[in-house]
């Protein structure tokens, strides 16, 4: 056993001298991976999480339970079309905070809308 291992190593004078590398071990290959991935994967990915975002903000209106990104959990009070801000009910505070700071919309509180 031990002689065959040294018959194999004993086949040539510099190692590595005359092989050609794997495919897979190019840097553009592995490069070309890379933006196969980022495109096939991340970019469908995130331009779908934005639309959902988009969408979730335009649904936003007055009676509408939303979880903050602050983990508050309160229903819109006041809300303005073109206005960045809004104003949610949580318990016995009122709270004017950022649109883009609403994570979830909850559900909807039908005592709140009809006030």
């Amino acid at each position: 056993m031990l002689s065959a291992l040294f018959a194999q190593d004993a086949g040539g004078g510099a190692v590595g001298q005359g092989q050609v590398p794997p495919f897979w071990a190019n840097p553009m290959f592995l490069l070309a991976m890379i933006v196969l991935f980022w495109v096939v994967v991340i970019l469908p990915m995130s331009r779908r999480q934005k639309k959902e975002q988009s969408q979730m903000m335009a649904s936003l209106k007055r009676g509408t339970k939303v979880l903050t990104a602050s983990g508050i959990v309160g229903t819109i009070v006041t809300i303005k079309d073109g206005d960045d801000e809004l104003v949610i009910r949580s318990e016995d505070a009122r709270i004017r905070i950022k649109r883009s700071t609403v994570q979830m919309v909850i559900g909807t509180d039908e005592a709140e809308a009809n006030k």
